[in-house]
């Protein structure tokens, strides 16, 4: 029995919450989380928490936003008891895979100088580039190409000349995109830094995660954190469960996660391969395309996709399809976050997927119901569980990093 430790699980994933609790044989503590009728989340602490160290599971998953704040509300809840120490268990970290630059960087429209070129070359701090401006004197013959008329004390006879011309320089058109440039590339909200500061001022004083999608997303924090590795578990099935797996490829689905595939590759002694997507997208009559190719042999071999994360299933599903494509008699996904939102599971049954191997981080028993044996689910809790034991009693947790295969 393990003494001043108290488990709560939020409402994102019981089951798992449950399994890790039967692992440390204590009994899960008393919680009670539930909505007004305008939406609002609320909680209630059902036993006393103070001087204790209080462990909050809840995994990004479902209704991602409601779930999340109801773990910012019950850290702060349990703060508030006067626990000792309130730690969050995030099996799925959320919002850890936003985009960085969702737009296509075509540059800057170039500017038409005058037929003479300059050539005293007397630049200073203050010299003025060589871009439109239809009220500088340095810009009269810098328009474009389109000659301006004469000026008087500043300003335009033409006014709606200068209207056009001003229109004109904003709405620049890449060629060949269809797109408009209007000078201005929209600002993406980078949310690693909030989402670690909500929880941080919320009360959290360590977390405890695995796979993040971006392992860097551990510096936004100024607490420790945690991120346990699923890489163990993957390997342990792919030994166990893959006949003659030496013989088998691993193969990422993109260059992303390149790293993460070759490490199990190199553990085990596998041959690699890689699916390259074409960045550069090309247009053509049908719309833009993109090239995907394959680097490296899966012919007459079975193909194992290696991914920390399926959201939509979509990157996975035309990997399968290009493996079956190349000769690949056998293509099984192993997986360690499987989200499966939207239309993912249909897009499985339809693919070439042979099989899909993932972690119980996210609830997988309504998927399991649709996939039948298509998909296998690997059991994390004992691997939370040892984690939260071993931080309870001051342990060091670097022994999960290379045998949570084994626990």
């Amino acid at each position: 029995m393990v003494r001043n430790l108290v488990v709560f699980g939020g409402s994102s994933h019981p089951d798992l919450v449950e399994r890790i609790c039967n692992s440390l044989g204590i009994p899960q503590g008393g919680l009670y989380t539930s909505k007004f009728s305008n939406g609002e989340t609320s909680v209630s602490i059902k036993e006393s928490v103070r001087e204790k160290d209080v462990y909050v599971i809840q995994s990004g998953c479902g209704h991602v936003n409601d779930n999340f704040l109801e773990l910012l509300i019950t850290i702060s809840a349990c703060k508030t008891a006067s626990a000792r120490r309130v730690t969050a268990v995030m099996p799925f970290f959320p919002y850890s895979r936003q985009p960085d630059v969702p737009y296509n960087k075509h540059g800057a429209p170039l500017a038409k100088s005058s037929s003479t070129p300059r050539t005293d070359h007397n630049y200073t701090f203050e010299s003025v580039p060589p871009s439109p401006r239809s009220h500088s004197s340095m810009g009269n013959n810098l328009t474009n190409g389109v000659s301006l008329p004469s000026q008087r004390n500043g300003y335009f006879l033409d006014r709606d000349l200068d209207r056009k011309l001003k229109l004109k320089d904003q709405m620049w058109q890449p060629e060949g995109t269809g797109e408009i440039n209007t000078g201005y590339k929209e600002w993406v909200a980078q949310s690693g830094t909030l989402v670690a500061d909500l929880l941080t001022c919320a009360g959290a004083d360590h977390i405890i995660t695995m796979d993040l999608h971006d392992p860097q997303f551990q510096g936004f924090f100024d607490i420790p954190v945690d991120n346990l590795y699923g890489r163990p578990l993957l390997q342990h099935y792919i030994v166990s469960s893959i006949p003659n797996y030496q013989e088998a490829v691993i193969v990422s689905p993109d260059a992303g996660g390149a790293k993460r595939a070759t490490a199990i590759a190199d553990a085990l002694g596998m041959d690699f391969a890689l699916i390259h997507k074409e960045r550069r997208t090309k247009y053509t009559d049908k719309g833009p395309t993109a090239t995907v190719m394959l680097v490296g042999d899966v012919s007459n071999r079975v193909a194992l996709l290696i991914d920390d994360l399926v959201d939509t299933s979509n990157t996975i599903t035309r990997a399968a399809k290009l493996l079956k494509d190349r000769g690949a008699t056998y293509v099984c996904a192993i997986i360690t976050h499987g989200i499966f939102s939207g239309d993912a599971i249909q897009r499985i049954q339809a693919s070439a997927l042979d099989k899909v191997v993932t972690t119980n981080s996210a609830p997988q028993l309504e998927h399991k119901l649709a996939l039948g044996n298509k998909l296998e689910i690997l059991d994390v809790s004992n691997v939370f569980a040892e984690a939260i034991r071993r931080i309870h009693n001051g342990e060091s947790v670097s022994m999960l990093f290379d045998h949570g295969a084994g626990i």
